[in-house]
């Protein structure tokens, strides 16, 4: 079965990212301790990118853990990780599509860290999880929200959203877990710092690619986006949105 790729664009600018998300490495290394996790943990990461996440949890908490990626790219650079943390032996990581995989064997953690298109939404994200789950286990979800209700859906299109119905202002989306019938025991916002380092990071990456493939067909909009990314950002997302790794438990 062939497995369709994410769009290319994403793996020119995020190809030098080990985070595919605002979060900086302080700020896994404070999810991992908040998560309170015992050696032998066994994590399902729907969504998996680059494997961050889970190669440095495996490193730092003794944990095992399934990733799963619907980019080769980024599959491959996970499992380059784990081997150069010492860890292949604990995480694996799958090129395939996440939607609507349910694991084998029962995890501790089921998460899908940014990636909650995978399930429809949050909603069929949460519900997709809860079936890889042991009882008593955690759902981690990371989303983006509101810092602020968008004026307009040009703002909201500013920010990389289809609509202002994308996302939820911070106080409804924990208001959303609440109606789905799941306690919020722990969160980790991203901040501004996670913000910049995570789309600047996009603007050097660009460059250099322009500058390695001039020849190459995907020259026009890589220019393109390298032109005008920097002045959306700071006018819109940094400004707009927000985002944070929500820690669940089923009441």
């Amino acid at each position: 079965m062939d497995i369709p790729d994410i769009p290319r664009i994403f793996t020119v600018m995020e190809s030098a990212h080990r985070i595919h998300n605002p979060f900086t490495p302080e700020k896994y290394a404070t999810l991992g301790r908040v998560l309170r996790m015992e050696p032998g943990t066994r994590i399902l990461d729907l969504g998996s990118g680059s494997g961050e996440m889970l190669c440095t949890w495996a490193r730092d908490h003794g944990i095992t853990g399934l990733g799963i990626d619907m980019s080769p790219l980024f599959s491959g650079q996970a499992n380059a990780r784990a081997e150069e943390l010492g860890v292949a032996d604990r995480v694996e990581f799958i090129h395939g599509d996440a939607t609507g995989y349910v694991a084998d064997e029962k995890v501790d953690v089921a998460a899908c860290v940014g990636a909650t298109w995978i399930g429809g939404g949050v909603a069929g994200s949460i519900e997709l999880l809860a079936k890889s789950l042991r009882p008593g286990g955690i759902v981690l979800i990371g989303e983006p929200y509101w810092l602020r209700l968008p004026e307009t859906e040009e703002v909201a299109k500013g920010c990389e959203a289809n609509a202002i119905a994308d996302f939820l202002p911070l106080p409804e989306l924990m208001a959303s877990f609440d109606d789905l019938g799941y306690d919020v025991v722990e969160m980790v916002l991203a901040d501004r710092e996670g913000w910049d380092r995570y789309e600047a990071a996009k603007w050097l990456t660009m460059r250099r690619w322009l500058e390695a493939y001039p020849e190459d067909d995907f020259v026009a909009e890589v220019r393109a986006r390298l032109t005008s990314e920097p002045g959306r950002y700071v006018a819109y997302t940094r400004e707009y949105l927000g985002w944070g790794a929500f820690v669940l438990m089923k009441r």
